[in-house]
């Protein structure tokens, strides 16, 4: 069963998604909050497989907890739970693995709970990964992409990129749209080669060419087939330092 945790200022509606969630039998509810502050000191002592994230919350945004999550090991997998749509766009910048509109809908939380559990099962069907085992004795990755598992030659990797909840992964062939989450594919490439350089952006710096100024100390970064990747601020330091500039 699937542990989850919510959060949401109302009370009604943490019940009426508890009282839908628990007519699945596929959950076991670990707890709930009403404030960001008691589910980000729960959270990691429950370590739930899925959190129920509102956004709309008294004083601050779940968007704030959800950057807070992505740094758990393990991270859960978020669902952003909310009445207001416009803010899709931010929701899987974050890696959310879906996002679903009040009032609530039994069907589409079943949904919800049925896409979740597919993605566990592809990532607990990929090639284990140890921090002590370097990828660089084999030079590939194993990526779940739709029912199978594909060996990704780190050397081909140009770039990775989050987007809508899945992650893009460009090689010098083709793209591969795959279900795991940048966070969790980061930690199984090589530190001397990648670099994350965005919220939803890791390079190889094999592939860069040139480094563009932008605005506001942001840059862009030119590769060998032309693509560019942004460099948000809060990563300008590490590139710099990684780059000798």
């Amino acid at each position: 069963m699937l542990k989850v945790y919510i959060v949401d200022d109302e009370p009604f509606a943490r019940d009426e998604l508890k009282y839908l969630l628990s007519r699945t039998r596929q959950v076991n509810i670990l707890g709930e909050s009403g404030s960001i502050r008691s589910a980000a000191k729960e959270i990691p002592e429950l370590k739930p497989d899925l959190v129920f994230l509102d956004i709309e919350l008294a004083g601050d945004s779940g968007l704030n907890l959800a950057k807070q999550l992505e740094s758990l090991e393990p991270s859960p997998a978020i669902v952003f739970a909310t009445a207001y749509d416009e803010y899709a766009v931010q929701a899987f910048d974050l890696n959310a693995v879906d996002y679903v509109l009040k009032p609530f809908d039994e069907e589409r939380i079943q949904k919800t709970l049925e896409k979740v559990k597919k993605i566990r099962e592809i990532e607990n069907r990929t090639i284990p990964f140890h921090p002590s085992i370097k990828n660089e004795r084999s030079g590939k990755i194993a990526v779940p992409v739709d029912d199978r598992i594909v060996l990704l030659s780190l050397s081909d990797i140009q770039y990775l990129e989050s987007f809508e909840g899945k992650t893009m992964i460009t090689t010098v062939k083709q793209v591969y749209t795959v279900n795991e989450a940048l966070v969790l594919l980061e930690k199984k490439l090589s530190e001397n080669q990648f670099l994350r350089v965005h919220r939803s952006y890791i390079v190889n710096m094999d592939f860069i060419v040139e480094i563009e100024p932008w605005f506001n100390s942001t840059f862009n970064l030119i590769l060998k087939d032309g693509s560019k990747v942004p460099v948000s601020r809060t990563y300008v330091k590490d590139m710099k330092n990684l780059l000798g500039i």
